[in-house]
């Protein structure tokens, strides 16, 4: 162990480790989940403050400090910030998520591990307490917590969105619209209320599929859209006090360039600082996607149930065994998969509700770690469920003509197509004594004679009904 020195007094630290005494009292302070945050908020916080020592070198910010910097000093904090962005640090950061709300011990963990790791790239001692770069005054400089760490949420969350969420979901939408076309000719029967309705095509309804899908990728895209406007350049409640009045729009200009997602500067960085209003607006949408992709999983479980006693219109590869004590019982543990992630996403929008609603009171949201885990989590196995969804099921997934086209005669919902040559009640008549006789109603139209074989066949020609144009 090593002792360092912080504004409370004395902390005993892992002797290599980058980290320092705030971190130290922190880890010593919440050891409750054991539970870190996420890598990707960890390499968000790299990124955002390698922008941050870019931009105030750039405005000559640190010739300005109370211990000046040279610009081969600043270049190291861009170097070892640069190490954190790209992961080569990540064990140095292990605070709990369920810490200080604000997220200040993961802020100035991370000003802690890049000044050390920064004076170490630079061949001096990062164990000497007089540390020639120092984590609040240099790797800090023109920050708070309070506009630096909700900026790093928000930079974490739109690259995951850009990069894993929309990509997944065009994967997935691009299969079923492959699978549409494949069978556009393949005439089954549809079904409302879980009952018998009208004859469609296969196609029809995978392309409906598709369609949700399209539609879940332009909700990520506007998810993506809600958390654009950065805090940073507010600082502590949001006025600016001790930051380049240009340090924000820079800042967010360099985040923009360096990921190719539009960030800009918040309007009003009071607003900024104090509510997480565009998490909670990304996360419903985040959460409409699930609903979506669990309505999709559950459909297609439903078409591939059996083989013998179900639906089994969709034959779902076999990819493990699915009982313990039912030999060749085989489940669609994909589409239960995405079920269940798609649950926890729900669950996660409470949580995001709560700590959005409850946590922001004044200049400051007091909940932002969980705030930014929970997000994080629900697009990270929103995305990861998706892909082996749409790779190892709807992939190869096959359809079972066979069993659709079987259904078609046998539906009483058949007698829907008399209803323009003989009314609603007659043809509910025959669909009934169909029924009981368990006769289709193509045959007891012809026993009864009830309308002339051409028009019979018109009426009852089950892709004329499925591709009906008025």
């Amino acid at each position: 162990m090593r002792i360092e020195h912080d504004t409370m007094g004395d902390v005993a630290i892992p002797h290599d480790a980058y980290f320092g005494s705030q971190t130290q009292r922190a880890v010593d302070n919440f050891p409750i989940s054991g539970k870190r945050i996420s890598t990707d908020l960890i390499h968000a916080l790299g990124l955002v403050k390698k922008v941050a020592a870019q931009v105030n070198l750039q405005l000559g910010k640190f010739d300005k400090c109370a211990t000046p910097l040279s610009s081969n000093d600043v270049n190291a904090i861009i170097s070892a910030a640069d190490e954190v962005a790209n992961g080569k640090l990540d064990t140095e950061f292990p605070i709990d998520v369920y810490q200080t709300g604000s997220g200040t011990s993961s802020n100035m963990n991370a000003n802690e591990v890049i000044a050390n790791r920064a004076i170490e790239l630079r061949g001096g001692d990062r164990f000497n307490p007089k540390k020639q770069i120092h984590p609040n005054d240099h790797v800090n400089l023109g920050q708070s917590t309070n506009d630096i760490f909700p900026t790093a949420i928000h930079v974490a969350v739109a690259i995951l969105i850009k990069n894993t969420l929309i990509p997944s979901l065009e994967s997935c939408q691009k299969i079923l619209s492959q699978k549409s076309q494949l069978w556009k000719d393949i005439l089954k029967i549809g079904r409302t209320h879980l009952a018998d309705a009208v004859p469609m095509t296969l196609g029809q309804e995978f392309g409906s599929f598709a369609r949700q899908v399209e539609l879940a990728k332009e909700r990520a895209q506007s998810a993506l859209e809600q958390i654009l406007e950065l805090p940073a350049g507010g600082t502590a409640v949001g006025s600016g006090l001790n930051t380049h009045p240009e340090f924000g729009k820079l800042v967010a200009k360099t985040l923009a360039d360096l990921t190719s997602i539009p960030f800009v500067e918040a309007k009003d960085h009071f607003e900024a600082n104090a509510q997480r209003d565009g998490i909670v607006a990304a996360h419903a949408l985040i959460k409409s996607i699930s609903v979506t992709l669990m309505n999709v999983a559950n459909n297609i479980r439903f078409l591939s149930s059996g083989p013998r006693c179900g639906y089994y219109e969709i034959v779902l590869p076999d990819l493990q065994p699915g009982s313990s004590i039912m030999p060749g019982k085989v489940n669609p543990v994909l589409c239960e998969s995405l079920m269940q992630v798609a649950a926890r996403v729900a669950g996660n929008d409470q949580t995001i509700t709560i700590a959005a609603a409850t946590g922001g009171q004044f200049q400051l949201n007091i909940m932002m770690p969980v705030l930014a885990d929970t997000i994080i989590e629900s697009i990270r196995i929103l995305a990861a469920a998706t892909n082996l969804f749409a790779e190892k099921a709807l992939e190869k997934m096959e359809a079972n003509e066979s069993i659709c086209n079987d259904t078609i005669e046998r539906s009483l919902a058949m007698a829907t197509g008399l209803n323009p040559y003989i009314g609603y009640e007659k043809a509910a008549a025959i669909a009934k004594e169909a029924f009981k006789t368990g006769k289709t109603v193509r045959e007891i139209c012809i026993e009864k004679n009830i309308i002339n074989q051409d028009d019979l066949k018109n009426a009852l020609d089950p892709m004329s009904m499925a591709k009906h144009k008025n």
